[in-house]
């Protein structure tokens, strides 16, 4: 049973990210503020649901959140900036546009930099321990595989629709085969 909330007394948002092993596409993030005691009855981790449970529920997130956002940062910024110190900031651009102001942040995982004014708790596995969280991972990936989809269709050798960037034996025959597309990311080890 996963926690409604780590601090009962303020506003939370839930904080993941997702993409950062691909070697295509952005790093996408997602912040959701969930209402206090919110339950769902099959919202957990992404990576324990099927597709379809993913679309509803990430129907019923968009609905039911007091506020929730998602952001992305490019592969070439990705390139610039390297995938840790994205995976922060399309974190903090998700805070950004939030509607609500959260007073308190859950960042699925071990690190994160600090949002300026907001404390923050890093817990690892989170996605799996709270709401916020879970709903985040939620957003994230089907917002990410929606649009790792989309670019397949650009460059349909390289399986995006099944794989969405990761590092497949697809996906590296395809690179081997035709080289890196323009979404490749160039400072990952392609092959």
């Amino acid at each position: 049973m996963l926690h409604s909330y780590y601090n009962a007394e303020v506003i939370e948002a839930g904080l993941d990210e997702v993409g950062r092993g691909c070697l295509a596409g952005p790093v996408v993030a997602a912040a959701v503020i969930l209402p206090k005691n919110y339950t769902h009855p099959i919202l957990n981790d992404s990576k324990q649901l099927s597709h379809r449970q993913r679309e509803t529920l990430k129907k019923d997130i968009e609905q039911d959140a007091l506020a929730w956002a998602v952001a992305e940062v490019s592969h070439t910024d990705i390139d610039q900036i390297n995938i840790l110190k994205a995976s922060f900031l399309a974190m903090h651009r998700a805070i950004d546009a939030l509607t609500i102001r959260p007073e308190h942040l859950l960042v699925d995982g071990n690190r994160f930099v600090p949002y300026p004014m907001i404390p923050h708790t890093c817990i690892i596995k989170g996605d799996a321990h709270y709401l916020s969280i879970a709903a985040a991972s939620i957003l994230a990936k089907t917002y990410r595989d929606d649009l790792m989809t989309q670019l397949g269709q650009e460059f349909p050798a390289y399986g995006w629709a099944q794989n969405v960037g990761y590092p497949t034996l697809i996906h590296r025959e395809a690179i081997r085969q035709f080289g890196p597309t323009k979404y490749h990311r160039m400072s990952f080890r392609l092959l």
